[in-house]
């Protein structure tokens, strides 16, 4: 309820700003839109056309989260090398980056832009449950498509009223089962920690967490939250040690996953377990701590990691780390997060193809009618189904270790869908 509520709050109050300021100049600017006819008569052609589409895009460049920005470099690579192959069904993408700085409010600017000046055909990933949050609003009403946002927040999927917005990745309620279900059969009498963020993504992946284990010998002790805006979370850290717990739930974004990280090295005296959520597991988060110092941390996975050598033959691999040196050159094909926009383009495509009516209202239907599709980029076993009652099209994750230099998956991948249902709408 209190994620429910944080997030309605969040979006009233970005639809509010937008309405004040954008009421009077768009009134009757959705008459104005391009419609197809024949089949598809009335729908929305709207920034797509028989040798063009164009995408827009919303990622903290800047900001507390600006580790996140280089996913737009592999979303861009992907799109680059498709144009180079002919594009999407004969159509040359444009994809166009903006940054919020991790900032609410500037995202509905940069909404806005996207949509009333660019005329998009769709805003592909916003970055960032708070960010997504103060937009889908103004998206939906102007039925526009936010397919694949990049957020696990739970909402995304179990929310009936935005049929526009879809989610991507595994939502955070259901990598929160993958921990419990790991600590239940490793650790069944576990004193947990937990540092989150305070905001949406925090509190869900917290939330899940918690409900997973209730009822079990598993108890948490003691929480921690931070604020985006806190300069570092060396006090929470510390708050947490005393606690004696013997595993740490690290539930942050980069920055303080670094910070978290590196705290829990320098601390002699604690030595917990320590699971850092999947959005903070990139080798870039770990590597200015030392790898030596975050020998075995677990968290979880979905996509092939770039620095892991089993994917070194991979011929998806192999096109993504060409591609992105040909089309960002000085970019880094070790990072996670340049993969992770690779796969999320990636399967884009795939929605994009399964169109029945090449119109926002075609892409609409189609990311909500996948049927177990193979995206190259994925861990085997990994696909995207969605359906009428299933808006979550990755729902299975795999556990990782920290190892040497890079994280080597253990066990078996863990279908959500099937081990614990759906989250809970």
């Amino acid at each position: 309820m209190r994620k429910k509520t944080t997030l309605r709050a969040v979006a009233a109050a970005s639809a509010a700003l937008l309405l004040t300021t954008a009421c009077n100049s768009q009134r009757g600017q959705d008459d104005k839109d391009a419609a197809a006819d024949g089949a598809c008569q009335g729908q929305q052609t709207t920034g797509i056309t028989d040798k063009t589409i164009k995408l827009g895009g919303i990622y903290p460049l800047s900001g507390p989260a600006s580790a996140y920005g280089t996913i737009s470099k592999g979303v861009s690579a992907y799109f680059k090398h498709v144009n180079d192959k002919g594009g999407i069904d004969g159509r040359t993408v444009e994809f166009i980056v903006r940054d919020d700085g991790y900032q609410p409010p500037k995202a509905v600017e940069e909404a806005r832009r996207l949509v009333e000046q660019e005329k998009v055909f769709a805003v592909f990933q916003t970055l960032g449950t708070p960010s997504t949050a103060a937009v889908w609003d103004y998206l939906d009403k102007r039925k526009v498509p936010q397919p694949f946002v990049a957020t696990g927040a739970s909402v995304w999927g179990t929310d009936d009223n935005h049929p526009w917005t879809t989610g991507w990745q595994p939502n955070y309620i259901s990598e929160a089962r993958v921990y419990a279900k790991y600590l239940k059969e490793e650790k069944p009498k576990a004193k947990v920690a937990v540092l989150y963020q305070n905001d949406d993504f925090g509190k869900d992946l917290l939330g899940g967490f918690e409900a997973a284990v209730a009822g079990s010998g598993i108890k948490v002790v003691a929480e921690e939250s931070y604020e985006v805006t806190d300069p570092s979370v060396s006090a929470q850290m510390t708050s947490l040690a005393r606690s004696k717990a013997d595993v740490l739930l690290n539930i942050t974004t980069p920055k303080f996953g670094s910070q978290a990280l590196a705290a829990d090295a320098k601390n002699a005296k604690w030595n917990p377990l320590h699971i850092v959520n999947n959005v903070s597991s990139s080798a870039t988060v770990l590597k200015p701590v030392g790898f030596k110092n975050v020998q075995g941390v677990v968290s979880a996975t979905y996509f092939k990691d770039p620095a892991d050598p089993q994917w070194a033959d991979d011929a998806e691999m192999k096109t993504y780390r060409e591609a992105l040196r040909k089309h960002v050159p000085g970019s880094d094909p070790a990072n996670q997060f340049n993969a992770y926009g690779w796969a999320a383009a990636s399967s884009l495509h795939k929605a994009l193809d399964a169109m029945k009516c090449p119109t926002r209202e075609g892409l609409r239907d189609a990311v909500r009618n996948l049927k177990d599709v193979k995206v190259d980029m994925l861990l085997p076993g990994v696909t995207l189904s969605t359906g009428p009652d299933d808006a979550f099209p990755i729902e299975t994750m795999q556990l990782m270790r920290f190892k040497g230099e890079r994280w080597q998956l253990f066990g078996k991948p863990v279908d959500t869908r099937k081990e614990f249902g759906p989250p809970a709408k």
